[in-house]
């Protein structure tokens, strides 16, 4: 009994021994896990503090355009107001994605009345596309409430260069002019998304959206927060043309969005003087593939591409009057008409289908013959 007795207390320190090391170890374990809890943001801000505002290293200044034309008659295909919104939510993101600058929605005959009991789909289509491409800090003062913007949460945001994060450093913003006197004699106070508001070159009537080039510290320093300037010391920028980010820096800054009666006012509404002089037409019925071994694009400064509504952009001209051509003719208004999917394996491809799928078959053809014109 004593040596069993004393074997037990000669066991029981080592035992304490062996506790202590991994009672410590959970408890570092522990210490650890809870300061990560109470920083969950810090992975993902030491993530993102060195990410690159913008691709900078590729970007040379852009001086052609590339515009899209889309029956605004495609939102029909859509059951409720909620998928309406997201449909002309993922045309606008492919719009960003491939840097197009003007998107034109039309009036298609073809897929119903000028009434629908629920609005114009053509209005509702390019306000939902104005809102999109907005960036977010300057929604509130430029779009009122309606009921178009109901579901506008369940839109991606484009997440372009014009609308920068709080740490990305801009030689640009977008802003809009505010109801506020400027302690500087002239000019006009603007609202870029930081902090204090910009003082511009100019007087500007409050609530106009403007393209802002940053001339004070505002411009070498990303973050919101470094802005601490006190009232009487305002930064200062000048406005620019909307085109000069792109012309200057080849920096994408967004779209247009422009409302055709028909698809002859399509291209007789061009905002460029000269017009569109390379036009692309889109149908399964195209003469020409993309897939073909000698396609290219014949150089260009203004490129359409127009996409057809529900039932094709042969159905859009048949039923457009002022046109007076049959739909076997429709090649006939563009340079080329083409087929951008050969092969496919749907009967249908659905026009917010066949904007991705054309506008990335033909980027690299974009680039490298968009270039060639200075």
């Amino acid at each position: 009994m004593e040596g069993n007795a004393a074997n037990r207390c000669a066991h029981r320190p080592r035992a304490r021994r062996d506790k202590e090391p991994k009672q410590q170890e959970r408890k570092a374990r522990n210490t650890s896990t809870n300061k990560k809890r109470k920083h969950p943001d810090a992975a993902a801000a030491a993530a993102t503090a060195g990410a690159p505002s913008a691709p900078a290293a590729e970007l040379v200044p852009r001086h052609y355009t590339v515009s899209i034309a889309v029956a605004g008659s495609i939102v029909l295909n859509a059951q409720s107001p909620e998928l309406r919104t997201y449909l002309i939510g993922e045309i606008a993101r492919a719009a960003a994605i491939f840097q197009v600058d003007e998107i034109v929605v039309f009036a298609d005959a073809s897929g119903a009345g000028a009434s629908y009991n629920w609005g114009d789909p053509n209005l509702f289509f390019g306000r939902l596309l104005q809102y999109i491409e907005t960036p977010q800090y300057l929604r509130k003062a430029i779009f009122p409430h309606h009921s178009d913007l109901r579901f506008a949460g369940l839109l991606n945001p484009l997440d372009a260069p014009h609308h920068p994060r709080a740490h990305e450093q801009m030689v640009y913003r977008e802003g809009v002019t505010v109801d506020t006197p400027a302690s500087i004699s002239g000019g006009s106070l603007v609202n870029v998304g930081l902090r204090n508001y910009i003082h511009l070159d100019r007087r500007l009537k409050p609530g106009v959206r403007v393209t802002v080039k940053m001339t004070s510290a505002a411009s070498s320093s990303g973050s919101s927060r470094k802005y601490q300037a006190s009232p009487q010391q305002e930064m200062e920028g000048v406005a620019v043309s909307p085109e000069a980010p792109r012309e200057t820096h080849g920096l994408y800054w967004g779209y247009t969005t422009r409302l055709a009666k028909s698809l002859t006012e399509v291209f007789a509404g061009s905002p460029y003087k000269e017009g569109y002089d390379l036009t692309v037409g889109t149908s399964e019925r195209g003469h020409q593939s993309i897939d073909d071994e000698d396609f290219a694009l014949p150089a260009f400064r203004h490129l359409l591409v127009v996409f057809g509504g529900v039932a094709g952009l042969e159905a859009c001209v048949e039923a457009a009057e002022d046109l007076d051509l049959p739909a076997g003719k429709t090649h006939t208004l563009f340079d080329k008409w083409l087929n951008v999917c050969p092969d496919q394996g749907s009967r249908t491809i659905r026009t917010e289908e066949a904007v991705p799928i054309t506008m990335a078959r033909l980027r690299p053809f974009i680039v490298k013959s968009g270039r060639r014109e200075k």
